[in-house]
This record gives C-alpha cells, sequence and structure tokens, in this order.
C-alpha cells in the first residue's frame, strides 16, 4: 500500500512539473515557418587594400534573392563601432538584386582590420567580412621658402 501511494505521489509531481514546464514555454513555444526566400551574394568578403587613415572606406555586398518569396533583411549589425552597415528595409522581390553597404571609419584606426558584418534574414544568417590596412598619410615635403 505505501509502495503505492508513493508511486501515485511520483506519478502526480512529474505530471504536474510538466505541465507547468509547457506554461512557462518549455515545449508550447511557436515553431518559426522556413521560408522560401534565398540570399545569394556575389563576394562574401573584401579587402581594401592600403587606406589612409581618415578615410570612410565603402563597399557593396551585392546579393540577389534567389528564392520564390520576399526577402526580409531582420538584422545587419556589424562586429564594431567603427564599421556601419546599410541594408535595405523594404522586402526583395524574387529575382531582385540589392545590396549592402559597409562603411569602414578609418580615423584613429592604424593598422590592420578584420570586420565581420552579421546579416539576419527569413533566408538564413550570413557573414559579411572586410578587411584591409590603415597607413597614415605620407607627410608632405616642406618647400623652401626664398626671402629675397
Amino acid at each position: 500500500m505505501k509502495k503505492t501511494l508513493i508511486i501515485a505521489a511520483f506519478a502526480f509531481v512529474l505530471t504536474h512539473a510538466k505541465a507547468q514546464n509547457s506554461v512557462i514555454g518549455g515545449t508550447n513555444t511557436p515553431v518559426e515557418e522556413k521560408s522560401n526566400a534565398g540570399i545569394q551574394f556575389g563576394k562574401l568578403a573584401h579587402n581594401f587594400g592600403n587606406i589612409i587613415e581618415g578615410q570612410i572606406a565603402t563597399y557593396d555586398f551585392q546579393f540577389v534573392n534567389n528564392g520564390t518569396e520576399p526577402l526580409k533583411l531582420t538584422r545587419v549589425k556589424a562586429s564594431c563601432g567603427c564599421t556601419t552597415p546599410k541594408y535595405p528595409t523594404t522586402e526583395v522581390m524574387p529575382g531582385d538584386t540589392a545590396s549592402i553597404r559597409a562603411e569602414y571609419n578609418s580615423s584613429g584606426r592604424p593598422g590592420t582590420f578584420n570586420k565581420n558584418i552579421f546579416v539576419n534574414s527569413n533566408a538564413g544568417d550570413i557573414t559579411l567580412t572586410i578587411s584591409g590596412n590603415v597607413v597614415k598619410e605620407p607627410e608632405k615635403p616642406i618647400s623652401p621658402v626664398i626671402i629675397r
């Protein structure tokens, strides 16, 4: 009798714990539907080479929606504050092309750099990369002053 009572109590606790878990959000969370949008970039990385300190280097990453549904860019974020991504906020229709512009501010950042841009969309997640080397502008020669 004791054994049956213990088993019944244990089953009762398990049943209520499972029910609370689903109410809190453990198993009854909505499942994100798969989209038939597609995103295909011409290049995933760009190297600027040497750029002079103080310049803003820009590059446009071209992409196409190669799917059958509209493409929505839900989040585009750079790995640091020196890089600014600019991207379309409207849907890109199937077959259409668009671009994500990466702007790198080299002011006060001499040396090599390698920065990422994280692209989240209804077609999946992609990481774009820009890199290069920031050099100081060469000093201009001082012309001799001739006094007569």
